[in-house]
């Protein structure tokens, strides 16, 4: 499986609108990839939350429509990252937003939505303004090898929680995407959390963060794709904007927990 892992770097000053349409054309320029993969909020920011109100768009608005053009554009399979989404009606905490990741095939057709179940912020940002996701979500995408893989979706601050992941291994994942807007001063956290849950679920995880500081906090960078032994295929530089382009070979995932079937012993 080809995987496009587009870590994004951008500043305060660059307008939504124009950075939407950067972004859409650089998904549009990774013909030949399976999978294209984008970081959480990286439109309206992950940490200025004084935009997202303004920059808050329904399922159907113009931000999905350009992600759903690009993947279209591209005849890829795109998980667009997250943007935040106007609920159509406020949820069980009052809140009429939601941080939602979108995924669209190859012909531009939305295949998934997840709404971000942990929400970071201790109070203030996402639990003051978002409504929590509740669903835990896998789905099957193309593997490029005329099959499916089964996958789930997560984003940023879901990664420190691992019964969301075992949830997904139980529903029969075998890849884990994450989108992050994750800053760097606890960027080892991200690195070292990403392995942990390829190993623990004998899971593939690709990993797709910010770069570039935003709302003066310095983001983290490092992207990362790990295969289902832990071992690191690839990770980019903190202060890049870079694509990853990896050749995943998902096969080894089975062979290894074959090999290795430390699942099959689990007690809890």
């Amino acid at each position: 499986m080809r995987i496009a892992a587009v870590q994004l770097s951008y500043g305060d000053e660059e307008p939504f609108g124009a950075r939407v349409e950067r972004v859409a054309g650089l998904v549009a320029a990774q013909a030949g990839h399976d999978l294209v993969v984008l970081p959480e909020l990286w439109a309206p920011t992950g940490f200025d939350y004084r935009r997202w109100e303004g920059e808050a768009q329904p399922l159907d608005g113009p931000w999905s429509a350009a992600m759903a053009d690009a993947a279209r554009a591209a005849g890829v399979t795109l998980h667009a990252g997250s943007f935040v989404e106007r609920l159509p009606e406020p949820g069980p905490d009052g809140n009429t937003l939601a941080n939602t990741s979108l995924v669209f095939g190859a012909e531009g057709e939305r295949l998934a939505g997840y709404r971000k179940v942990h929400r970071f912020g201790f109070g203030s940002g996402e639990p003051k303004l978002m409504e929590a996701g509740e669903e835990v979500v896998v789905l099957d995408l193309p593997n490029g090898a005329g099959g499916t893989v089964r996958t789930g979706l997560s984003t940023c601050y879901d990664l420190r929680f691992p019964e969301l992941y075992r949830r997904q291994q139980e529903a029969g994942a075998e890849l884990l995407v994450v989108p992050a807007a994750w800053p760097l001063a606890r960027v080892e956290h991200w690195r070292l959390l990403g392995r942990a849950r390829a190993v623990e679920n004998q899971c593939a995880v690709v990993q797709v963060n910010t770069a570039g500081t935003h709302a003066d906090v310095p983001m983290g960078g490092h992207s990362q794709v790990v295969a289902a032994t832990g071992e690191v295929v690839a990770e980019a530089a903190h202060t890049d904007e870079v694509v990853l382009s990896v050749e995943l070979d998902l096969a080894t995932t089975a062979e290894y927990r074959a090999s290795f079937p430390v699942l099959a012993d689990r007690r809890l």
